[in-house]
């Protein structure tokens, strides 16, 4: 998972995804699910769209549409690692799991302890895909939402709780209510979308 060019496209889905150093199940450990949705809440209250998302044990996918006025993806990925590592190293703290900081520890490079770098949590690149059909953001969705029944952690996308797929395949909005990517797409009034949420 690399990105090196600077995304700067507006108005559009991103298909993003990171992951924890190592592939450690850093968000598991620390039930850091509560963590990722106050992120969420973020994007929203800066009119950010979270269209899908699902949560694994060491990495995240997340469908987020970027509106004209807002930063760029790879700042906004950024800062979220930022504050998420942060607070994971946090939580660790409490727990006492002083093996997993360790290893934490272990991963920072020479030039980034000169930056006060203590812990390594996330790998340092990421995915931010831009999607700009319909077909490319179904298949997107559907390869995130499949990808607990693919580690057979559940039989069926529905059923795995850290997920956006009950919304998309059943109607019901989930454990965090998200935004139908056919608004963004402006296929769908937005006074049609809240109407299907009632």
């Amino acid at each position: 998972m690399s990105v090196k060019s600077t995304k700067v496209e507006k108005n559009v889905n991103y298909f993003c995804t990171f992951t924890n150093f190592q592939w450690l199940p850093l968000f598991e450990i620390t039930h850091f699910y509560d963590g990722i949705f106050k992120w969420f809440d973020f994007l929203k209250q800066k009119g950010i769209r979270v269209c899908g998302f699902v949560i694994m044990p060491n990495h995240l996918h997340c469908l987020i549409f970027l509106p004209e006025e807002s930063t760029t993806i790879d700042k906004i990925i950024g800062n979220a690692k930022r504050f998420m590592a942060y607070e994971i190293v946090k939580r660790l703290e409490v727990q006492g799991d002083s093996s997993i900081l360790n290893l934490l520890e272990k991963g920072v490079s020479e030039k980034e302890k000169i930056s006060n770098h203590k812990h390594k949590v996330f790998q340092p690149s990421f995915d931010a895909i831009p999607c700009y059909t319909y077909k490319f953001l179904h298949q997107k969705l559907n390869y995130m939402h499949q990808n607990p029944v693919r580690k057979c952690m559940v039989n069926f996308a529905e059923e795995y709780k850290y997920s956006s797929a009950e919304f998309y395949l059943t109607g019901k909005q989930g454990i965090y209510p998200v935004t139908h990517y056919l608004y963004t797409l402006g296929e769908m009034p937005y006074e049609d979308w809240l109407k299907n949420q009632q």
